[in-house]
């Protein structure tokens, strides 16, 4: 259903737009609008960075060099001698942590967790950067046609002027007639001065999401009475948004954060070998030790740690869940908002419009048969501008539900951005 197909002649539509340029479609303005955008390239950037940390946090820790002087004399005849007393050795060894791998395939988990979170936020970046796109060119398209509905109706203005100013030569007017006719005009250039701001305003918006190209004319709108999302199956589609999806993560995040509280309560052991030397009197010497700790107030430190992350992981659950709810009902409403614009669509294209134009066409005919004067035809011509502004006006604001429910999650064209 596209309402400007009545409201405007054909051939002033093909006229509005410049024949040379190449019409900017809805598609091709989000395709560029994603490629431009630096949020999603940041959000690919974070997916990238928690990816490399999965794969390191699953190593072992690196192993730390040591070296040092023990016994060293520091009075008497020795002092400062490192070869001179039996007791001082010169000491170089490596100590090593051994993580036990249940906690480090925790940790790794944690951050594959954390990658597949940003994730979904890049997938709800590439949604509102299509959402937003998909606004910006829709409020451009209807400033533009709400302005062409103004100059047709402006051109019919001129002629009446015209035929108005022959009736007063011709002494069957009267001099009110004409300056009734010329004020109607002036209210429908001002109304057109009015558009040609929101016009240059909806193009400076475009611009933001698509740069260059978004004085190109615009392709023909999508179909606005389909969307991609299933009414049967909404809960079940709506827990795949990506807003949800991060959530989810989020959760499953926590979780992986309060077992990695647990595993931490058994210490994990470290290993150290040093290689001693003393003066040339003596034999050198090797030592090898081994480092526990020691979680003597495990009730206080260790299991108080744990519950902490439980009880963020059942908050992250929680609000997951309180998301949703509002996630739905909202969509919930614009669904039925964007349905009744549709209801309320048909009814302009079938009953208002024609009843409009056909009570247009009577003042007229009665106008031009001496059987009412100008002030009837006017009133009939404004009856009808208003009525095909409010037909625009209505067909827009559907256009933008539409955009907010259809792009809720990417599009098919653009997923391989979200991943």
């Amino acid at each position: 259903m596209n309402l400007l197909r009545i409201c405007l002649p054909v051939s002033f539509l093909l006229a509005a737009a410049p024949a040379l340029a190449q019409p900017l479609s809805l598609d091709d303005a989000q395709h560029r609008a994603v490629e431009r955008s630096r949020q999603v390239a940041a959000q690919g950037a974070a997916v990238t960075a928690s990816r490399e940390m999965a794969i390191a946090a699953g190593r072992l820790p690196d192993p730390v060099l040591k070296a040092g002087i023990d016994n060293l004399p520091v009075t008497g005849p020795d002092a400062w001698n490192t070869t001179a007393d039996f007791m001082t050795m010169r000491r170089i060894g490596v100590m090593q942590e051994f993580t036990r791998g249940g906690k480090r395939e925790l940790r790794a988990q944690r951050f594959g967790q954390e990658a597949e979170k940003s994730a979904a936020e890049k997938a709800g970046v590439v949604a509102a950067v299509e959402r937003n796109t998909a606004l910006a060119w829709l409020e451009r398209y209807y400033a533009e046609a709400m302005a062409r509905v103004i100059a047709v109706q402006a051109e019919q203005a001129k002629a009446e002027i015209v035929a108005v100013e022959g009736a007063y030569r011709g002494g069957r007017g009267t001099q009110a007639d004409v300056i009734g006719t010329h004020a109607t005009l002036a209210g429908l250039e001002d109304r057109a001065s009015e558009y040609r701001r929101r016009v240059q305003t909806a193009k400076t918006n475009l611009a933001r999401w698509i740069g260059e190209g978004a004085d190109a004319p615009l392709a023909a709108r999508p179909a606005i009475d389909r969307i991609r999302l299933d009414h049967a199956s909404l809960d079940t589609e709506l827990r795949g948004h990506p807003d949800i999806a991060a959530l989810d993560k989020q959760a499953e995040i926590a979780s992986t954060e309060a077992k990695i509280a647990e595993a931490s309560a058994t210490p994990d052991w470290s290993v150290e070998v040093a290689y001693q030397l003393r003066g040339p009197a003596f034999s050198n010497m090797v030592s090898i030790g081994v480092a526990i700790p020691l979680p003597w107030d495990r009730g206080n430190r260790q299991d108080r740690e744990a519950a902490a992350k439980l009880a963020l992981a059942e908050q992250a659950r929680a609000q997951r869940e309180e998301t949703l709810r509002a996630h739905t009902a909202e969509v919930r409403t614009m669904l039925a908002e964007w349905e009744n614009g549709r209801e309320r669509l048909a009814r302009y294209e079938r009953d208002l419009l024609p009843l409009a134009g056909e009570r247009a066409k009577a003042a007229l005919a009665a106008y031009q048969g001496g059987k009412t004067g100008i002030a009837d035809l006017l009133l009939a011509r404004r009856g009808e501008t208003d009525v095909r502004l409010q037909a625009v006006q209505l067909e827009a604001d559907t256009a933008r539900l539409w955009a907010q429910l259809n792009f809720l999650v990417p599009s098919d064209a653009h997923e391989g951005h979200a991943k």
